[in-house]
């Protein structure tokens, strides 16, 4: 299984575990054995599995002062709210930089403050700005909250630190020196030394959902709700879940419970700005991870790309129904425009890359009428057709601005911090799996040899071909309404997390038919007669898709997701095919 290539070009590995293990997480915890391999696989042991099925915010976080300078930071967030002073937020321009500057809004204007927002455009550029600091003077303000951005923005926070008290609310990689402000909240400080591993893994927006904890205790502490109502907190996780969920970060330990406990606000549409965005995206189903990351996300995420970048922040924070309605058709236009200008650079991008030679195991692109906005999911989608990391980057009159996606064994933040501090770009920062950066177009030829050598020397020269990891395998007689119902105890899904990879072996295809855009839809039987609907999208110009459509009786394992979906009322349960392989 691990060595023949399958029709959509991966190898197939059935993953191990101990089956011993196994029989005893299902009996301790009461689930199916199916599942209780799952969670198995997903390095879940029985002490941790009560609070992976059923996570809690309670549980899972821990005092948020264990994080350095937490304590500092609330305590003068809540000096600036008691004296009723002028405050400032910096926040960035993708779905976690608007969820996170809009928790901090919602939070500050139930206490009758109204903070001074700055979302840079991607022209001005990512994280704090001389322009923002400007701005800031003019209005009077005092204390100055930058989320989302600011551990590596040395030479714009020290100066500006002379006239204002600036706190940094961030979860990017850093450096051993931090800007000299006043404090700087970021569980990847290289001088944090709590216990809590998976707090390096949150999103902008969890770090500053902790901060908000804070400093409500500190408030209630003091006295503050004596003659003033208290926000209630959890009203805020449904932007905490969206932006957990689009920034990619593992869907594990306060992360999964964030987003679970996000998911059930979030149903009871009570964000005026999300509920309209929902109802112009006819979405009426109960929202879910993906709906969140694949759905809502890219929509918000096309203002700051294509459109302004400030409109995110203020379709979470609208209280007008009129208002949010506006916001959520623009975003929908911006979408559709995001996405003709993606295909033509994307387009560009694969002419680029298969008429030139590739001396290193990666993409390395670049265009001077790209739109900066898009290269991001470029990027991705690079990575995703070449299985190798991406790099893409727009040539602008004064800079180059770029963007790079990563594949399991490289570390693009590290990579491009070593980049940074060698002088080999201009700056940047990012995660394990993505990155920003920017540097001179004369910069170019140097930061290609120095990231195809870093690569280079970890991933070598062997030609890299996908593996397709597979968590069971059942039976077509158990793919019933109560399998998809047990496998939904272990969503969220996400990075972390992965949907469940099922494999069905020995099938023929049957009634099979091309339907929509290019999905192809059909019967899975086994040779006892038993049958599984099932549908591989976008797949009919595919080798998939050819071999379903063939239907000539061969006989199949099938590997993909079981999901059970509502249609018109009516529960189904149905695979959606990821691959297939003919048996040999």
């Amino acid at each position: 299984m691990q060595d023949e290539i399958s029709l959509g070009g991966n190898i197939w590995n059935m993953a191990q575990v101990d089956d011993g293990l196994c029989v005893r997480l299902a009996q301790t915890c009461g689930i199916p054995f199916p599942v209780a391999r799952i969670l198995c696989l997903r390095g879940i042991d029985i002490s941790e599995a009560e609070n992976f099925l059923h996570p809690k915010i309670q549980t899972l976080m821990p005092e948020p002062t264990v994080l350095k300078d937490m304590q500092k930071t609330a305590e003068r967030i809540v000096s600036a709210i008691e004296k009723k002073q002028k405050i400032g937020i910096i926040g960035d321009y993708d779905v976690d930089g608007a969820t996170s500057t809009s928790i901090l809004t919602r939070f500050f204007r139930q206490l009758g403050c109204n903070p001074l927002i700055h979302i840079p455009s991607r022209e001005e550029g990512y994280g704090p700005s001389d322009l923002a600091f400007k701005e800031f003077t003019d209005a009077g303000v005092s204390l100055v909250i930058t989320i989302d951005c600011g551990t590596t923005a040395f030479d714009v926070l020290n100066r500006a630190a002379e006239k204002f008290d600036i706190i940094v609310i961030d979860h990017h990689e850093a450096e051993p020196l931090l800007p000299k402000v006043y404090a700087v909240v970021n569980p990847k400080r290289l001088d944090e030394e709590n216990p809590y591993r998976y707090l390096q893994y949150m999103s902008a927006v969890g770090v500053g959902f902790m901060v908000l904890v804070a400093v409500n205790r500190l408030l209630r502490k003091r006295g503050f709700y004596q003659n003033t109502s208290e926000p209630n907190l959890l009203n805020l996780l449904d932007l905490v879940a969206l932006g957990t969920v689009c920034d990619v970060v593992p869907l594990l330990g306060l992360n999964r419970a964030y987003v679970r406990q996000g998911l059930k606000v979030m149903s009871k549409m009570g964000n005026i700005g999300l509920r309209q965005l929902m109802k112009v995206l006819n979405l009426q189903e109960v929202p879910s991870a993906y709906h969140l990351g694949f759905v809502i996300g890219p929509r918000i995420n096309a203002c700051g790309r294509v459109g302004d970048s400030r409109l995110g922040s203020k379709l979470l924070c609208s209280e007008s129904e009129d208002e949010a309605q506006m916001l959520a058709e623009q975003f929908n236009q911006f979408n559709f425009e995001r996405k003709e200008i993606e295909n033509f650079v994307l387009l560009d991008a694969i002419e680029q890359v298969e008429g030139t030679p590739q001396e290193y195991p990666m993409v390395f692109v670049y265009g001077h009428n790209w739109h900066q906005g898009v290269i991001g999911i470029v990027a991705g989608k690079l990575r995703e057709r070449y299985n190798v990391p991406a790099f893409v980057m727009s040539v602008e009159p004064d800079e180059v601005k770029g963007s790079a996606r990563s594949t399991e064994g490289i570390d693009l933040g590290a990579l491009i911090i070593s980049a940074k501090e060698k002088g080999v770009i201009s700056g940047g920062g990012g995660h394990i799996m993505a990155a920003g950066f920017s540097l001179r177009e004369e910069q170019i030829s140097e930061f290609k040899k120095f990231a195809g050598e870093y690569i280079l020397s970890r991933l070598g020269t062997e030609k890299i071909v996908p593996v397709l990891n597979i968590d069971c395998q059942i039976s077509p007689s158990a793919v019933n309404e109560q399998f998809a119902e047990d496998l939904q105890l272990l969503e969220p899904y996400g990075t972390g997390n992965p949907e469940p990879q099922i494999m069905l072996s020995n099938v023929r295809f049957s009634w099979t038919q091309i339907v929509g855009n290019g999905h192809v839809r059909c019967t899975l039987i086994s040779a006892k007669g038993d049958k599984v609907q099932a549908i591989a999208f976008r797949a009919a110009d595919s080798e998939i898709g050819k071999a379903i459509l063939q239907n000539n009786g061969e006989e199949f394992d099938v590997v993909g997701h079981i999901r059970c979906d509502s249609w018109q009322g009516n529960k189904r349960v149905q695979m959606l095919i990821n691959d297939i392989k003919r048996k040999s």
